[in-house]
């Protein structure tokens, strides 16, 4: 491409952390930057970077235990009465057109539409307090950072808090060197959190077209068609040697202008790169994603839904060695599908024809995932953790709705499960309307304080902004939630 074209095509892309357009050095510049595009070509994971993390976290003694989190982002905003924390004495227009069902956890209701989480209540923790009282969409930030800045619809510094993924992944590493810390399937970037402050090495590898899976619309309907998945192929003529033969000239070049390296970083970056194309030839990350290597049982328990298979690669990229997944819940690319305001905006839908087909599914998804992650025994290991952005309205009817809910940020609910925390409870409560918080209030600093925790990252670390001012990674005093542990 010339640099005229690159100009006019200058999206993100999996390859930019290689630079291999950046003019460098002062001889052979134009033939480095080939070399450089040509490796960049192979894969799009920022190995070196990430491999080099993994390494310093080792050397620094910090905590290399094998724990991973999958986050259920349901976006657009689940609601709490319709779902974990209905009110079912309260009137209609209050509580909403569903009924209730009894648990495995004494006491403890939900939604009639979430029949198969009932029946294993005691093995997940409902938090029914959560203020997500900063928190906004598009994009939604607060609660996937912590941070009550991450708001750039307010904050003009919003987009730069880094996810609590990025932290974990900066900090700690994957659970394997030749696997990214942080990965994500997006339905649209303002659905998840970034590396923000941390730099785009620490922004999720993202899986869209990694793996063949079938697309769907903006409304939820299955076209037949399916998303390519050749990140992981070489190019026509590409064979293993030729990509060693590439990465030995180019290292070749290196040593014309190491000698101005007095810190032998060129040194470790070369390692770094070498391991790098090991990796990537050795097909690991190939083989996780890869779900035609799957038992049939197995696929046939989580089923065809495009959520459903994301689910099932989660599980099989944490079995690999990833430590954080995030999965977008969403069909639509606006707010989100999960942004159930009313029967007369169609992409979302009220409570009733929005959310109603949404339950059964999310249902089957998370026991499976769960189950699954119990069979294989992952679940000690695995925290996986369900909530979207906030809550929404008590009273039904919003927007000249039959039953839509608006946005609500005086409280929301959420679900944990697995990771060998303590489970088999509720945690908060809602006033009887469910409207606001009653009891044990959670915060968004709490809650990235809890997975930092249960991640073994230190709470008190601390990342440097570009200015060099140091910020904790905790924010707002949060704590981790000491039912939990």
């Amino acid at each position: 491409m010339t640099r005229a074209g690159w100009r006019q095509h200058q999206h993100r892309h999996a390859f930019e952390d290689y630079y291999p357009l950046a003019d460098e050095g002062l001889t052979l510049r134009s033939r480095r930057n080939m070399l450089k595009a040509g490796l960049a070509g192979m894969a799009g994971l920022s190995l070196p970077d990430l491999l080099k993390q993994r390494a310093n976290s080792a050397a620094q003694g910090r905590p290399t235990n094998n724990k991973s989190v999958i986050l259920l982002w349901m976006t657009g905003g689940p609601s709490q009465i319709d779902t974990w924390d209905p009110k079912p004495t309260r009137p209609i227009k209050n509580r909403g057109p569903f009924s209730v069902i009894s648990t495995a956890l004494p006491g403890t209701i939900i939604c009639e539409h979430l029949p198969k989480q009932a029946a294993m209540l005691d093995r997940f923790t409902l938090i029914r307090s959560v203020n997500p009282k900063h928190s906004s969409h598009e994009p939604n930030q607060v609660m996937q950072t912590g941070n009550l800045r991450a708001a750039p619809r307010t904050d003009r510094t919003g987009d730069k808090w880094p996810a609590i993924a990025s932290v974990c992944g900066k900090l700690r590493g994957a659970n394997h060197p030749s696997m990214p810390p942080y990965v994500s399937f997006m339905r649209h970037r303002s659905h998840i959190a970034w590396g923000g402050y941390l730099g785009r090495e620490h922004d999720p590898f993202i899986a869209n077209n990694v793996t063949r899976l079938p697309i769907y619309d903006k409304v939820g309907n299955d076209t037949g068609q399916f998303s390519q998945a050749g990140l992981f192929q070489l190019p026509r003529g590409l064979t293993a040697d030729r990509i060693h033969n590439r990465q030995t000239l180019l290292r070749d070049f290196d040593l014309l202008r190491s000698d101005l390296d007095q810190s032998g970083a060129m040194e470790s970056l070369n390692a770094y790169g070498r391991k790098a194309v090991d990796m990537v030839l050795g097909g690991r990350a190939q083989k996780a994603f890869d779900l035609s290597s799957e038992d049939d049982r197995v696929r046939a328990r989580y089923g065809p839904h495009l959520w459903c298979q994301q689910a099932l690669i989660a599980r099989r990229l944490i079995e690999a060695g990833v430590s954080f997944v995030t999965l977008d819940l969403s069909y639509h690319t606006a707010s989100g599908t999960w942004d159930t305001h009313g029967d007369n905006i169609p992409p979302y839908g009220g409570i009733k024809n929005g959310l109603g087909p949404l339950l059964p599914l999310f249902d089957h998804l998370l026991t499976t995932l769960v189950t699954d992650l119990e069979d294989r025994g992952l679940i000690e290991d695995c925290l996986v953790i369900c909530m979207g952005e906030f809550g929404r309205t008590p009273q039904t009817g919003t927007q000249g709705s039959t039953d839509g809910r608006n946005h609500w940020t005086g409280v929301m609910s959420m679900a944990m499960a697995g990771g060998g925390l303590r489970h088999g409870q509720v945690i908060g409560s809602s006033e009887r309307d469910g409207g606001h918080i009653a009891s044990r209030p959670v915060t968004p600093g709490d809650l990235a304080a809890t997975i930092y925790q249960y991640m073994g990252v230190p709470l008190d670390a601390e990342f440097l902004t570009p200015r060099g001012r140091p910020v904790p990674i905790v924010q707002n005093g949060g704590q981790p939630l000491a039912e939990l542990f």
